[in-house]
């Protein structure tokens, strides 16, 4: 499929005013797991979700609890399970943030409504140009999205506050321990490829991690390099 005709059109969203009755439905929905951090909510209420939105799937809810189809054959991060993850990973405003993942940029937005800066990459360029594109009509300045391995965890930009993943490992990677701040936090899915994986949280402590367990999901594994299609 050629880039351009995936490109993301901000003119497809032009109307907002729908994203009311499905944004109160959703904080209910973080209210019954626990998750009414008034900070959070503000951030989940100032980005709308409908930009972020599958082009194919603008019939289905908005606030989907099942992953859904995006482009390069990957699957978007839930919005009820970008909101655990972002409780989890408890960034405040002098965080800087690494998003290794970058999908459609929905979580990159929410977070950055709760840090200082988002650093998200992603190894689909096709991604990363439709979600800086999302960015740039919502008009968020303080995310740099870029094209390239996360597995490497941006060296360049480290150290990082709070790092987050959205695709799964059997263990966390090297890059991420050594690119995450003493007493920074990890919060990324740990299991095999396929089945069930733990969304864990680790913090820090000198050059050890220690882990809590989340919740069970089933997240698409990271993959080594840059796709060389896409």
């Amino acid at each position: 499929m050629a880039l351009e005709a995936v490109q993301f059109h901000p003119m497809d969203y032009e109307a907002f005013d729908d994203n009311l009755v499905p944004i109160a439905q959703f904080l209910l929905r973080l209210r019954q797991f626990g998750i009414m951090d008034r900070r959070m909510v503000d951030a989940f209420e100032a980005i709308p979700r409908q930009p972020f939105q599958p082009l194919d799937a603008k019939r289905s809810p908005l606030f989907n609890e099942r992953p859904q189809p995006i482009d390069c054959g990957q699957l978007d991060t839930p919005p009820l399970l970008a909101a655990r993850i972002i409780e989890a990973l408890a960034p405040t405003t002098r965080c800087r943030v690494l998003d290794v993942g970058t999908g459609t940029g929905y979580l990159a937005a929410v977070l950055s409504r709760l840090s200082r800066r988002v650093y998200t990459v992603d190894r689909f360029r096709t991604l990363v140009s439709a979600a800086q594109s999302r960015f740039e009509m919502l008009r968020i300045a303080n995310i740099t999205a870029v094209f390239g391995d996360g597995l490497d965890g941006w060296p360049e930009k480290g150290p990082f506050d709070r790092i987050v993943s959205s695709a799964s490992a059997p263990a966390v990677p090297p890059a991420f321990v050594e690119a995450l701040s003493t007493n920074g936090t990890l919060v990324m899915p740990i299991g095999p490829d396929e089945g069930i994986q733990t969304l864990t949280r680790f913090i820090r402590v000198d050059r050890q991690l220690v882990a809590t367990p989340i919740c069970p999901v089933r997240m698409v594994p990271l993959i080594k390099g840059r796709a060389a299609r896409l």
